[in-house]
This record gives C-alpha cells, structure tokens and sequence, in this order.
C-alpha cells in the first residue's frame, strides 16, 4: 500500500498548503496539519470555516466503485469504437475488434473498460445520439461482466440506454453540461460519475485557452459541477473529479494543473486522470506519432500516482499495471511484501 492514500480514499497528508486567491493575486502557505486542526478548532472567521470545510472533504472517505477499492490506482482501460479518435480511430469501429479489444484489456489488468462512440479529440466533430449508442450498444452488450463499464458519452440518452445494457459509471467529458437532461438522467439512476472539466466543445476548445490561474480556475470549476449535481438530487458520494487534461488547456496549463493534482483532493471525490498518448508528451519531448507516446504515458501514469489519483485512464494497460507494480511498494517507502 502506498503512503500516498489511507484504505479509505482519503490522501495520506501531515501538512496542508493554504491557497488564498483575491483577483489576480494568489498567496499560498505551508501549516502543519495538527496546527491547522488547533487553529479551526475554535475559530469562526470565515477563513477558518473554509479551512474547516476543506479538512473535513480531504477526510472524508471516498465511497468504493462496485466490486473495487482504492487499496491502489485503478487502471481505466480505452476502448474508441470510433473512426477518429486521436490515438486508435478506427482500429476498434467495429463490434468484433472493440470487444475482442476490450477483453484483452480486462485480461492485461484493466479495472474499468471506458467505452465510447464519439471522438472528443481537439477539431473532432459532434456525432449523433443514436449514431453513438449504435457504436456502443453491441460493445457493451459484449463486454457485459468482463470488468466495470464506463459508457463515455456527452448525450443524456446514451447515458440511460447504456446503463440499461449494464454499464456501470458515467464518464462526461463535459461533466453533464452539453446535454441538458443529463442531470437528471444521471441523478435518476445509481452509478458513480466521472465529471471532467473542459472548456470549449471538442471542435474549439483548443482556439486559444485562457486562464486567470488554470489550477485554480478547474478547481472552481470542478467545485460548480459538483455543487449543481448536489442541487439535482446527485450525492457527492457518487462523483469522481477529472481535471480535463488537453480539453481546452495549452501545455503550460497542463503542466501548471498537473504540477498541483493533488489540490483536486480538497473538493471530497476520488481523481480521475488521462494524459495518456496525448500530445503534450510530443510537446515536452519530441514530436511523435500517438503511438510512440508511451514512455511518456507511463511518467505521467506514475506522477498522477504520486500525487494520490486513484483511477489512471489510459491505452497501453498491461505496461501501465507493470509500472504502477513497481512503484507501489516503492513509494511506500517498504517492501510491502510477505
């Protein structure tokens, strides 16, 4: 087990970074968790009942995924049943080779297989909603009992048809905003969601992103998403937070957000993270094609680790369960071995 996180979810911490932002101006300070607690303990100001509020999400156990735990990362395989997606359009389009695809992943360590029938990469252009279930329904329908499904879909009645076939959690790119009846369809069934910040549709959203403070600016994002879930009937205990890298954000954004991952603890759900074959690996190394992207697939794997994610999503599945093996009882600081 790593250090990083407790059984429960929680991120294992002795101290806390206090980030006080007034416009532009953004001040942060380093305390000593058991000084914080003496500090709020006591105090009403309102900066302490903010500090109060954020203790109590760090601390509050994330609520497991059906038949999972958080005893470590769990690796979200991917599976385009699209013939455009950045990475593998067109590879797995038709049912055989996407289901095929998809047990070979459950067979290489995945723990969630993340379906999807519409590609969401920067440029991509939208496709219909019966268009995309028709992708999806006959991958689900395979793969049904091979591991958790996740339907990846910005169309409220995807969502609903493909937890009717047996998919298991929602996954949005958009965090149920594209589609205005997806909050009430996700708060209408039982399955955890994946909320995913984004600005901008795929078709834009890469037209020159800007930001007051990108890592700040996502967590209040995340923040609003989760709080209008709450107002529609959806408990904070079915969310899971995903910072959106590359969906409408430069590379120093991505950097800038990924540098402080760790912050998405304080808003109570479990971090969801993909980064995996995306082009700012080129950017931060070599211009390369997406499939030679995977060394730095698997340093950005094992960074999110680090910073306490608890589900990486990614293609290459067998090499990121290897390294995320490695790293577990290293970063624990013992062998963790019997």
């Amino acid at each position: 087990m790593s250090e990083i996180r407790n059984p429960d979810g929680t991120p294992r911490f002795s101290n806390c970074e206090f980030i006080i932002r007034d416009g532009q101006d953004v001040t942060k300070a380093v305390i000593d968790r058991a000084a914080l607690e003496d500090w709020i303990g006591g105090n009403h100001s309102d900066l302490a009942i903010g500090a109060r509020s954020a203790l109590q999400a760090l601390t509050s156990p994330r609520a497991p995924l059906p038949g999972l735990s958080w005893d470590r990362p769990l690796i979200m395989g991917v599976i385009n049943v699209t013939p455009d997606s950045f990475s593998d359009g067109g590879k797995f389009l038709q049912a055989d080779a996407a289901i095929e695809h998809g047990r070979q992943l459950a067979a290489s360590g995945a723990d969630i297989l993340d379906i999807g029938g519409e590609s969401t990469r920067p440029g991509a252009q939208p496709v219909s909603p019966e268009e995309e279930f028709d992708r999806v329904a006959p991958v689900i329908e395979g793969l049904s009992g091979q591991k958790l499904i996740s339907i990846d879909t910005r169309h409220a009645t995807v969502m609903q048809r493909s937890i009717e076939l047996g998919a298991g959690l929602i996954n949005d790119v958009s965090a149920l905003t594209t589609d205005p009846q997806s909050l009430a369809v996700a708060a209408a069934t039982d399955v955890p969601i994946l909320l995913m910040h984004a600005r901008g549709d795929p078709n834009t959203m890469q037209n020159d992103p800007k930001y007051d403070h990108a890592l700040l600016d996502v967590y209040d994002g995340l923040s609003a998403r989760i709080a209008a879930c709450e107002s529609a009937g959806i408990s904070r205990t079915r969310l899971i937070v995903d910072p959106g890298i590359g969906f409408g954000k430069t590379l120093v954004h991505n950097v800038e957000i990924l540098n402080g991952l760790s912050l998405l603890h304080g808003l109570g759900c479990p971090v969801a993270i993909g980064l995996s074959r995306k082009s700012m690996i080129a950017a931060l190394d070599q211009e390369s094609s997406s499939e030679d992207r995977l060394a730095g697939s698997i340093a950005g794997a094992l960074w999110a680790a680090t910073q306490g994610a608890h589900i990486i999503r990614v293609h290459d599945v067998s090499e990121t369960r290897q390294a995320l093996a490695v790293w577990a009882p290293l970063s624990a600081g013992s062998t963790g071995l019997n």
